[in-house]
């Protein structure tokens, strides 16, 4: 039986989310940019705090965690060992590899460096469910702060492996501007064309582009696409290795 799935947004374009299990009663936030919004819905809902899974160390993702965790204190911090120094307290630090249960559901933990280079995502396989924080995102990927280029597009590929039919719960509405610069790349797309004008018309409704499937995003997100010819040639790189590409794409969005 999949989990509950709950999308907050927080502050100016962030999201976070909550995984609840019906029959345990377990709830698990995703990242915390706030508390307010996720307290809210938490009451809303009648729903306990027990999980907190954090996805890397910056403080969109973070800044709300002290304040949420003073209302639930037995709530379980969970985040990348490899990053426990510039986390808030964890009272459990994961590696790649590791699993953890919510409710009655296996979560994979899997190390996806690039944006950071502690940087973690969350797959609930059952649930058909990836929490990508800010590697793979809503047509894009986080900028490469602290990575490589060979560490993010090995993460993206990664991520890209999973059922194309995981819904991909990023942590930022970026989706419209990430369009345009999108169409740059792929204009020829067109999947992407469609995609882009129902995200027009989603956000002038108010309403969410995240999260999405993987199979759109492998269809339509250029960091994904090293593959496409039309992508190779729009960075003069046809034939160009999948990391060549990959990092000409994103240099070419630094500059966007």
């Amino acid at each position: 039986m999949a989990l509950d799935l709950v999308t907050i947004p927080c502050l100016s374009d962030n999201y976070c989310f909550l995984m609840h299990c019906d029959e345990t009663g377990d709830t698990a936030v995703i990242d915390v940019p706030e508390s307010a919004p996720v307290a809210a819905e938490l009451e809303k809902r009648g729903w306990t705090l027990t999980h907190v899974l954090l996805t890397h160390h910056h403080y969109d993702h973070i800044d709300g965690l002290e304040e949420l965790k003073a209302d639930y204190p037995e709530a379980v911090v969970i985040g990348a060992e490899a990053d426990a120094h510039r986390l808030p307290p964890l009272d459990l630090k994961v590696k790649a590899g590791d699993t953890i249960t919510v409710g009655i559901e296996w979560v994979r933990v899997l190390e996806v460096p690039g944006h950071t280079v502690g940087h973690i995502a969350y797959h609930f396989p059952e649930s058909e469910v990836v929490f990508t924080g800010d590697s793979l995102m809503a047509l894009g990927c986080g900028r490469l702060f602290e990575g490589t280029a060979e560490q993010m597009q090995a993460s993206l590929a990664k991520l890209a492996a999973l059922d194309p039919g995981t819904l991909v719960c990023s942590g930022h509405e970026y989706t419209a501007s990430n369009a345009k610069f999108a169409l740059t790349i792929e204009s020829g797309n067109a999947a992407l064309q469609q995609r882009a004008k129902d995200i027009e018309a989603a956000r002038a409704k108010g309403d969410f582009t995240v999260p999405s499937k993987l199979q759109l995003e492998l269809d339509t997100n250029p960091f994904l696409r090293w593959d496409s010819p039309e992508v190779q040639a729009s960075v003069n790189l046809p034939g160009g290795d999948p990391v060549a590409v990959f990092a000409a794409v994103r240099q070419a969005k630094d500059n966007f």
